[in-house]
């Protein structure tokens, strides 16, 4: 007997139809099908229209939009490459770079191509092509900030270094985790942080009027945004103030994001109270299956009394009932991060520039301000360095 599935041919490969969004209006109308795709991705929070509208119109205006999208024979959307464009000048020579939105100011780790699960490769290597395609339009690609490793970094290399007076991957950051398997208090002995947890806890929650508490929706969290801000500003005062959360441009941003991740069900922000009064706060996201810690604060006055330490332990553990697979604790070389962490990510660079003279100028001043902060490093050590740069925070702010 003859079946009949011997003679069905393997499925036709759909076809993509690729376009650019350069637009305010346009990007701001992809918000529903992006936040669908991004449910449907393994991506994270970073690659959110959620989180990088708001960066384009609070933190970075002058950049021009230039979204990738990639849509399906039926119209719909699989894919996303949230790119930017600015301008500058370098040694008076007009330079166009093509970048990441959300690439600076605000912490975005892992920022990559957003496409269906079990479809990154597919879409990785239409936008490379289309960025190939595009290559006259830019002397520099600077995509900052992709999980080491990621395809991205691969198929543009392939198609775009032939020429190019550099073409190159770089480390960029490492981002500690929490692999979370078993329970809780297992994982606290593993790494060595029970007793000290506990005994930090009991105090704090033998205190009158101590309250926990765990915002997720909109309403609420314009207040206990508040609470973050002035408890992040007071934790960095002494230390010339935030690097993450600095001047009214950040705050708007975070304001907006906030909002938005509430809406989609994403945010999470804690707040630990002694009385009336919050002495320690922590500002976290969720999806799918991870947690991630993007930042903190706490009321000095406290921190003999490890009041940070504690609220981070009551999220983590949050993170453990939950059932989520990782409690991501991004960038950053905090010692605490690594007293907690069991695990590691890490991010690279990716960087073309094109043989033009907007290209030239851009590798020449890059290269020649690393040397220079490289050598005043040296000759100041670690220690002054780091008051330098303490120094330089704080003239910001003032």
């Amino acid at each position: 007997m003859i079946h009949v599935r011997e003679f069905e041919r393997p499925p036709r490969p759909l076809r993509l139809w690729a376009s650019e969004v350069s637009t305010g209006l346009s990007f701001a109308a992809l918000r529903e099908e992006w936040t669908d795709l991004l449910r449907a991705s393994a991506a994270g929070p970073f690659l959110s229209w959620a989180w990088l509208y708001p960066w384009w119109r609070r933190v970075a205006p002058q950049v021009q939009p230039r979204v990738l999208v990639a849509r399906d024979e039926a119209g719909k959307l699989v894919g996303v490459l949230p790119l930017g464009e600015s301008q500058e000048r370098r040694s008076g020579v007009p330079v166009t770079r093509w970048g990441f939105l959300g690439d600076s100011w605000v912490g975005s780790d892992y920022l990559e191509v957003l496409a269906p699960r079990g479809r990154e490769r597919e879409l990785t290597g239409f936008f490379a092509e289309q960025l190939a395609e595009k290559a006259r339009r830019f002397d520099v690609l600077e995509l900052l900030d992709l999980p080491r490793g990621s395809p991205l970094g691969e198929e543009v290399l392939a198609r775009l270094a032939s020429g190019a007076l550099r073409a190159d991957r770089a480390p960029r950051a490492v981002c500690p985790l929490v692999k979370i398997e078993g329970d809780f208090e297992a994982y606290l002995r593993s790494v060595g942080r029970s007793d000290n947890l506990s005994r930090r806890k009991r105090w704090v929650v033998a205190q009158p009027g101590f309250a926990l508490e765990r915002v997720e929706e909109p309403r609420a969290a314009a207040l206990a945004l508040t609470e973050f801000f002035r408890l992040h500003a007071l934790r960095w005062e002494k230390d010339g103030g935030s690097q993450g959360i600095q001047g009214p441009a950040l705050r708007s941003f975070h304001r907006d994001a906030t909002a938005l991740l509430a809406k989609d069900g994403m945010l999470r922000l804690y707040t630990l109270r002694l009385g009336a009064r919050a002495v320690a706060s922590v500002y976290g996201i969720v999806l799918g299956d991870r947690f991630y810690y993007y930042q903190s604060g706490y009321d000095p006055e406290y921190a003999r009394r490890s009041v940070g330490l504690v609220l981070l332990g009551e999220t983590l553990a949050d993170a453990f009932r939950e059932r989520r697979v990782a409690f991501e604790l991004l960038r950053g070389s905090e010692p605490y991060k690594f007293e907690w962490a069991n695990d590691r990510r890490e991010t690279e660079a990716v960087r073309v520039v094109r043989r033009t003279a907007g290209g030239a100028a851009w590798l020449a001043t890059t290269d020649g301000v690393k040397a220079v902060k490289a050598a005043v490093r040296h000759a100041l050590g670690d220690a002054r360095w780091a008051r330098l740069q303490r120094w330089r925070r704080a003239r910001r702010r003032g």
